[in-house]
């Protein structure tokens, strides 16, 4: 049966991983090429009338989205991943967990200054990662011209982190 909703598609698990947090599922989008299709549809329309250059994704996820958009708009992909997998010379942002550190990096060849960047995630919730890998891209010359995710926790306040860049959701959950 198809759906005319993304968030149709979305498994929300009460109580995990602790009690009185709803996890959002996006495994159940995955596996029904329906709800993927239009899940990378409706990512993809949040880009009309954007110009821009390359695509960049976050790992892992932010792949998962990215990669067919990129595919469809036939643009260049970059991937931002976590230290130590990228095997060329990298740049690398440090940003504060809710219980310690992270680091991700871009390879440093990846973005030339001026390139207009749009970045793809599956999820917006504090913003912490996103955040770093705004700055990696600013830190190697490129333009944030668009920040695009599957889904927003409004409540986890992420999009303030992110108030200097455009940021679009497919779906926004109020809660945490």
């Amino acid at each position: 049966m198809i759906r005319e909703k993304v968030e149709d598609y979305v498994r929300s698990i009460p109580d995990f991983p602790e009690k009185g947090i709803i996890f959002r599922d996006i495994t159940s989008v995955l596996q029904d090429a329906d709800g993927l299709r239009l899940a990378i549809d409706e990512m993809q329309k949040k880009l009309e009338g954007i110009e821009f250059d390359k695509i960049a994704g976050l790992e892992s996820r932010g792949f998962i989205f990215g990669m067919p958009i990129a595919y469809n708009l036939h643009k260049p992909f970059i991937l931002i991943r976590k230290k130590g997998k990228l095997p060329c010379e990298t740049v690398s942002k440090t940003y504060d967990l809710e219980y310690g550190q992270a680091t991700i990096e871009v390879h440093k060849d990846a973005i030339t200054p001026g390139e207009r960047i749009v970045v793809i995630d599956d999820l917006i919730a504090t913003g912490g990662t996103v955040e770093a890998a705004g700055d990696l891209i600013t830190e190697l010359g490129g333009k944030i011209v668009k920040m695009v995710f599957l889904m927003e926790l409004a409540g986890l306040r992420g999009r303030d982190k992110l108030s200097k860049y455009d940021v679009e959701s497919v779906i926004c959950y109020d809660g945490k």
